[in-house]
């Protein structure tokens, strides 16, 4: 079954010549509509899980504490990028690895895609986009989220590039984590090391904080600056809010380029082997 795939999707085809461009660019489309097609069926409940946990941290966090007097009336502001960025990163990765950990087990349900006429690494370039795109939905969804819990939410039209940037790379960045983890992760492993992982990348991503005002706990703002959500947090904050001190967006974009290769290089290392194998 291995080399059956491998020479339908490396091998020149019956006709002595490699599929057209046309031929994988059409493969290529019928399984991004496939993958949206059943998460439009699902999307309720998907918007359900992705928006959940930001809800109640919007609620306890920017509007109780704040209500009570336990937190200044501004956090609600500093808070919101960082829950966009966590949101969209978070989202992003699930979107990869936990579809690809079920593909990759023992059903090898990947199978079927790898024998469509499009290279090994257009499947792994695929799902890094629909996750991406996942990620999107899930960041602009919660913007009226956050202003039906907040009443409003922080905005600078000048930012409005950047915040675009930021969103596009936070969603690469995570789709690219996720292609790692789904690869590399054995199936029986994933669910307990997502469950560890999440609580690292939630309260060390700057998502609750400024990242400039850690100066006083440099070990922790070094500890932080190793997680890709802090500079998505970050560069939201510069987009959002600039008057509150941030890392400088061009920081904050040369690190989540650099994470996109690190991660992309990697994940489509382990997606070839996995589909090898």
């Amino acid at each position: 079954m291995t080399s059956a795939i491998k020479d339908r999707t490396t091998a020149p085809t019956a006709l002595g010549r490699r599929p057209s461009w046309q031929l994988r660019a059409r493969a290529f489309g019928a399984m991004f509509r496939r993958d949206f097609t059943v998460t439009g069926k699902e999307l309720p409940f998907v918007l359900a899980q992705v928006l959940l946990q930001p809800i109640f941290f919007m609620f306890i966090f920017g509007r109780l504490l704040t209500s009570i007097g336990f937190t200044a009336g501004t956090y609600a502001s500093l808070l919101f990028p960082g829950l966009l960025a966590l949101t969209v990163v978070v989202t992003a990765i699930q979107g990869t690895a936990f579809p690809l950990v079920v593909e990759f087990g023992y059903t090898r349900e990947i199978d079927d895609r790898l024998l469509a006429p499009s290279p090994v690494w257009a499947l792994a370039v695929e799902k890094i986009l629909f996750a991406a795109a996942r990620g999107l939905l899930a960041g602009l969804a919660l913007f009226p989220v956050g202003i039906w819990v907040l009443g409003s939410i922080p905005y600078q039209a000048s930012g409005l590039v950047l915040l675009v940037t930021m969103l596009l790379l936070a969603c690469l960045v995570g789709a690219t984590f996720g292609l790692v983890l789904g690869t590399f992760i054995t199936p029986d492993q994933i669910n307990i090391f997502f469950s560890l992982l999440f609580t690292p990348l939630a309260f060390l991503g700057s998502v609750q904080y400024p990242w400039p005002q850690l100066a006083q706990l440099r070990w922790f703002q070094i500890l932080t600056a190793f997680n890709p959500i802090t500079y998505a947090s970050e560069g939201m904050r510069a987009a959002l809010i600039p008057g509150v001190p941030h890392m400088p967006a061009l920081v904050c974009v040369s690190v989540l380029l650099a994470g996109i290769v690190l991660f992309g290089i990697l994940g489509l290392v382990g997606f070839r082997r996995r589909a090898a194998d």
